[in-house]
């Protein structure tokens, strides 16, 4: 990719970015940060592309003094009453994000769910659901469309500056 093709593509897509943000819903937003600030213990869970920019929110969490964990680490411990599971799940259906939710509900626990899908089945277990309406694989609802290839312009990005003016 040459520089002039490079430059001739950024304002695209810092134009579907802000799109995005514009059209979060706030109220959703501040459930979300009331329900971390909340919860003594964090699980966050992700697949994929999702999943790596997931575990950077886990290292952000824990640098605000949180207990957080990342659902696949080897020693995460088990989920319970109490206890908050954040689950970032594009189209809101990944069968094995579905399943961890569906334990940490029947452990006591409760769901939040980042997705492009309010209306799917991991949103239908959640206490807060934050609607990024960012076009991912499989479709979304009322989603904003991307030149990006592959859902990137879902794949949540939380930067320590987003983060510290939230919470």
């Amino acid at each position: 990719m040459s520089t002039w093709q490079f430059q001739e593509l950024t304002s695209p897509v810092l134009e579907e970015l802000r799109e995005v943000f514009n059209r979060i819903d706030k109220g959703e937003i501040e459930s979300f940060v009331k329900l971390i600030m909340k919860t003594k213990r964090i699980f966050v869970v992700g697949v994929g592309r999702e999943g790596l920019s997931s575990r950077t929110f886990v290292m952000r969490l824990m640098h605000l003094g949180k207990t957080v964990h990342w659902i696949w680490d080897d020693t995460t411990p088990s989920i319970g009453r109490g206890n908050l599971l954040i689950a970032n799940c594009e189209n809101g259906n990944i069968a094995t994000v579905y399943h961890v939710a569906q334990k940490a509900k029947q452990a006591g626990g409760s769901v939040a769910t980042i997705t492009a899908n309010p209306e799917g089945k991991i949103a239908k277990l959640s206490e807060v659901v934050v609607h990024l309406p960012a076009e991912v694989w499989e479709g979304g609802i009322d989603v904003i469309s991307s030149i990006q290839p592959m859902g990137c312009l879902f794949e949540p990005k939380f930067d320590r500056k987003t983060l510290f003016s939230v919470l």
